[in-house]
């Protein structure tokens, strides 16, 4: 029997938190802290699976304009998750790399330095890698890429005629690119997450919510991945 791919990188949009949570009669924000949680087991499910690379779309540039309490109470969570991250026994136990990508200046100065953190202490753990898009914006991240480009050809670093997909991958926030993009949440949507890289990504998209999300749900998603015919454009 043919063993099944198992994927190299797969991405996922959290989507779902508020409803779920107003499916169990809570306040909205409260739904953060489920999808808090589920993000401990997806990560789980992906070093038992094999899997090399996750990439969480875990908050965007259009979420800063939720309400204030809403941001606050996110925030005080990033701040804890991020805490805790820095004490796991898996970071080192797996080799695991903390990526955070995204414009992380618009954040408030604690949780910058938290990230930093993180960011240097697993610096050199080659294993695993672990992204999290944080004020995070697709034509956010290629117009910021741009400027690199054009700043390093003022400088004289670079020629024009250097331009070309490789160079722009090299000064995007993440250059890699996923093999699998999952979005529960019942939205059929990108939402300007990872523009560049999903080109031939395989899409799937979920009827349940992030905090419902399950181990058997992401097996199906790979077991339809191993159905699909992948060609990329030949």
């Amino acid at each position: 029997m043919k063993q099944p791919k198992i994927p190299r990188h797969i991405s996922i949009i959290l989507d779902g938190n508020r409803r779920y949570s107003k499916k169990l009669g809570m306040k909205a924000w409260q739904g953060h802290k489920f999808g808090t949680e589920k993000v401990k087991d997806i990560l789980e499910w992906c070093l038992e699976l094999k899997i090399k690379e996750l990439t969480l779309y875990s908050f965007s540039m259009d979420n800063f304009k939720r309400p204030e309490k809403e941001k606050k109470v996110l925030f005080s969570l990033f701040k804890k998750s991020i805490d805790k991250l820095k004490n796991d026994e898996r970071l080192d136990k797996y080799g695991i790399r903390i990526s955070f990508i995204g414009r992380l200046g618009k954040f408030p100065e604690n949780i910058q330095k938290e990230m930093d953190a993180v960011m240097r202490q697993t610096s050199k753990n080659k294993k695993f890698r672990l992204n999290f898009a944080m004020a995070y914006s697709g034509k956010a991240e290629i117009t910021d890429a741009l400027k690199k480009i054009i700043g390093k050809i003022k400088k004289n670093k670079i020629k024009m005629e250097d331009i070309d997909e490789n160079l722009v991958g090299e000064n995007l926030y993440l250059n890699s690119n996923p093999d699998i993009l999952i979005r529960p949440g019942g939205e059929k949507r990108i939402s300007d997450f990872l523009l560049w890289q999903i080109s031939y990504s395989e899409i799937f998209f979920i009827e349940k919510l992030w905090p419902e999300f399950t181990k058997e749900d992401l097996i199906e998603v790979i077991r339809e991945f191993n159905q699909r015919e992948r060609r990329f454009g030949k």
